[in-house]
């Protein structure tokens, strides 16, 4: 019997390949050849998937991002059940930066995806609704501490949520080694202390 192939799996495959791919040689370097070659795939198969770069990108940056909502899901559950708001958007915020291979390949994947979508109207409109979903999370969460209390009332909750998604900015000093790790999540633990105190 001819061996059944499982679509998804497959496509989850290539995106990992092109991760790897543009985590190697950068975006510039993802040619649809390139990355048949990585997933072990002929460039035809690749095409049956993925009929242009744009579209593996796509997928490939959706892929990423539920991998990143997965690992945000393990770690609020490793937190202490109900789980602080504090400690809630460390974890958010901690996996939104590359500390570790899986969030760097996403973390360069949505950079690649960003500097496309500048380019191409379609890809800048789905950008902005996936940006926009994600400062609405992070809102969602400074507006539920504040009705709890625990950040003070005289905050403005979109001034506080555009300065902890301004802390996803130490990416590309992360990246390039400007600053350590330990050092992003101190200032990560510190402005969350400041934004928790007194209330």
């Amino acid at each position: 019997m001819p061996k059944l192939v499982d679509h998804q799996e497959r496509r989850e495959e290539i995106a990992h390949a092109l991760w790897r791919v543009v985590d190697q040689h950068g975006w510039a370097g993802a040619s649809l050849r390139e990355v048949a070659r990585e997933a072990g795939v002929s460039l035809g198969q690749l095409q049956h998937y993925f009929a242009s770069r744009t579209a593996m990108l796509t997928f490939a940056t959706e892929f990423a991002a539920e991998r990143t909502s997965d690992r945000v899901e393990r770690g609020l559950a490793a937190l202490d059940q109900p789980p602080h708001p504090k400690d809630v958007l460390r974890v958010v915020l901690a996996e939104m930066l590359p500390l570790h291979p899986d969030a760097r390949a996403s973390s360069r994947m949505s950079a690649a995806y960003v500097l496309e979508a500048l380019h191409d109207p379609a890809l800048r409109r789905q950008a902005g609704l996936g940006l926009r979903e994600g400062r609405a999370t992070v809102e969602r969460l400074v507006r539920q501490a504040m009705e709890q209390g625990q950040i003070a009332a005289d905050r403005d909750p979109d001034v506080e949520t555009d300065l902890l998604l301004a802390l996803t900015g130490f990416t590309p000093l992360l990246e390039l080694g400007v600053i350590e790790p330990e050092a992003a999540l101190a200032a990560v633990d510190q402005h969350l202390d400041r934004l928790f105190a007194g209330a």
